[in-house]
């Protein structure tokens, strides 16, 4: 498995034949000066945490450039529809449930935050309850992509029913938790072999670098790679 770190939550997973987006926040990003073309070549799914338009993302021009499956939420499915995604290419679910991505699973687990997409005039769009991502390969490590959150103690059934070995965190505090509390939460209620930070840097409001996470993570034995925007690595 390759991992792609674009800055945010923004991540690339190339998994056996799957080409996977996830949160694909890539124009506007300010981490990320690259534009969304080249991270979505050969991109056969683009997966949503939830709502919010830093996450959204290009998302609906990767979609139709792509003819790539949409894994979100039914809230978010149908609100990309209305924009111009291909309907027949929506592969929509919600918490609990485990749907087929055609070479893994997606199980839609619980994320405190929220979700919604901003509009014209201060508006808003309720997208539904934002939630992590469990991504299950028949021959690579399981992938927990937490979305934003707080932590929370049914963390430990997560940990309980799918094992994740690796962990997409955020760690910026303000909007999720911050690197202490990440930190707290991947020592208390996971086993990950391999814990990659993220939703930190992109904002000046919020935290500009991993640290608080990375010492809280000292003598955990834990892997905590600090990938800058658009690294690599193989796991």
């Amino acid at each position: 498995m390759d991992l792609t770190w674009y800055g945010h939550s923004a991540f690339r997973v190339d998994a056996g034949e799957a080409r996977i987006l996830i949160d694909p926040f890539l124009t506007g990003n300010p981490s990320w000066n690259g534009g969304w073309e080249e991270p979505a070549e050969g991109v056969t799914h683009v997966l949503l945490t939830h709502g919010h338009d830093d996450h959204i993302g290009d998302a609906v021009d990767i979609l139709r450039s792509t003819g790539a499956m949409l894994v979100a939420n039914f809230e978010i499915c149908m609100f990309l529809v209305g924009k111009g995604v291909d309907q027949s290419r929506i592969n929509p679910g919600n918490h609990g449930g485990t749907v087929d991505c055609h070479g893994f699973t997606t199980t839609f687990v619980n994320a405190q935050h929220s979700s919604s997409s901003s509009g014209e005039g201060g508006t808003n769009t309720y997208l539904g309850n934002p939630a992590g991502l469990v991504l299950h390969f028949p021959d690579e490590k399981t992938l927990y992509h937490m979305g934003d959150t707080d932590i929370f103690s049914d963390m430990a059934l997560i940990h309980e029913l799918h094992q994740p070995e690796i962990g997409l965190v955020p760690v910026g505090d303000r909007f999720t938790m911050g690197g202490a509390v990440a930190a707290l939460a991947c020592r208390r209620y996971f086993k990950f072999e391999t814990v990659l930070p993220c939703h930190f840097g992109s904002f000046p409001i919020i935290d500009q670098t991993p640290q608080k996470f990375v010492e809280g993570m000292e003598g955990s034995g834990v892997n905590v790679p600090t990938l800058k925007a658009g690294e690599s690595i193989s796991l």
